[in-house]
């Protein structure tokens, strides 16, 4: 655990904590990109060792909780077909649509499977030749890789009953729209560090140049975050703008040229809709035409989607960081992970997850 251990080393984080406390003169808003990044603040309790006027928001990094409510519905009625067998990581099962979920839709007889890697639902394909088997892929850049390497084995297998219902979401046109919403109050961000693992940070340096915001791309420990939050508090004491890598052990600036190009061979950008937040121009992936044969989009003609959403669910204001989770009035009530009204209780990316196991009212 040495690897582990050194960057959840408390006094280290003390003294991280006390260097901002130094530093900060004036009140910063700080959004944290990842969902992951939002579960380990709670958990170790670092907004709380921050001084009042540097505050910590929660942005939309939780691909569950982002993925377009038409989507989701599109995934069940394509589940509840009796020729397909629906595949998903087990964070989908739960995820409320419009009229449940696929856990309900399992129960009333549907055959929806959980999987591990999107390759399994290529094995399962090839056991089940009769059947046709679709993979809910969703995520950020972090799992879109791992979704074009199914789609790229299944076409050179020649498993024509494989597709892949894809709605895969890309971070910096999400900073963008943040940025650029009048109720926006962010002003620098903790940058997603698994993301740019895979796709690099070239991108958020045009968006600190255009914004003249500070971004610092993190890692997900306590001493990760601290240092992150230390590095853009600095930057916006001095008015500085720039890309600062802080988990450069994870993180070279180009990324992962294998996995970029799998991205670039499977997959065009497009517009997105993102649930709670709406459309993003440029904001995520389709299966390109050269894959065709395996879009689910493309396969199933599911009809006219209409969607219904809860209008107690705050869960757009949380995943843009205009409020917590705790000023939601269902918060705990009427929301709870056993009987969510929005996907940023569901997940274990979501905010409002993390609060309710970590900050929930006594």
């Amino acid at each position: 655990m040495k690897y582990v251990d050194e960057y959840r080393d408390a006094d280290v984080v003390a003294s991280l904590a006390d260097a901002i406390r130094r530093a900060a003169t004036k009140p910063h808003v700080i959004m944290e990109v990842c969902g992951g990044q939002t579960h380990s603040i709670l958990r170790y309790g670092l907004d709380r060792m921050l001084p009042e006027h540097v505050e910590l928001v929660h942005g939309p990094g939780c691909p569950v909780c982002v993925t377009a409510l038409e989507t989701i519905d599109r995934a069940h009625a394509i589940a509840k077909r009796p020729d397909v067998i629906f595949t998903s990581f087990g964070d989908m099962l739960r995820v409320p649509g419009s009229t449940g979920d696929l856990l309900a839709l399992r129960a009333r007889g549907a055959d929806v499977r959980v999987v591990y890697s999107p390759l399994d639902a290529v094995t399962l394909a090839r056991m089940n030749p009769k059947r046709r088997v679709v993979f809910f892929g969703i995520g950020f850049e972090t799992t879109a890789p791992a979704n074009a390497m199914a789609l790229i084995a299944a076409k050179r297998g020649g498993v024509a009953n494989f597709s892949m219902l894809a709605s895969h979401v890309l971070v910096p046109p999400s900073i963008a729209s943040i940025l650029q919403a009048r109720d926006n109050r962010v002003q620098a961000f903790l940058g997603p560090g698994h993301v740019c693992a895979v796709v690099g940070f070239r991108a958020y340096e045009a968006l600190a140049a255009h914004y003249r915001v500070p971004i610092v791309i993190t890692g997900f420990e306590p001493v990760d975050l601290m240092r992150g939050v230390l590095s853009a508090v600095l930057q916006l004491e001095r008015g500085e703008h720039a890309v600062e890598n802080a988990y450069a052990r994870s993180v070279p600036r180009e990324g992962n040229p294998g996995a970029r190009a799998a991205l670039a061979e499977v997959f065009d950008v497009v517009d997105r809709n993102w649930r709670g937040i709406g459309a993003i121009p440029k904001s995520g992936y389709r299966i390109s035409d050269r894959y065709r044969a395996h879009d689910a989009d493309h396969i199933f003609d599911v009809g006219a989607i209409t969607t219904r959403e809860p209008d107690a669910c705050i869960s757009g204001l949380v995943l843009r960081g205009v409020k917590k989770p705790s000023e939601c009035d269902a918060f705990g009530r009427a929301c709870t992970p056993a009987s969510p009204l929005g996907a940023t209780m569901v997940s274990a990316e979501g905010a409002c997850a993390a609060y309710f196991q970590h900050r929930r009212p006594a």
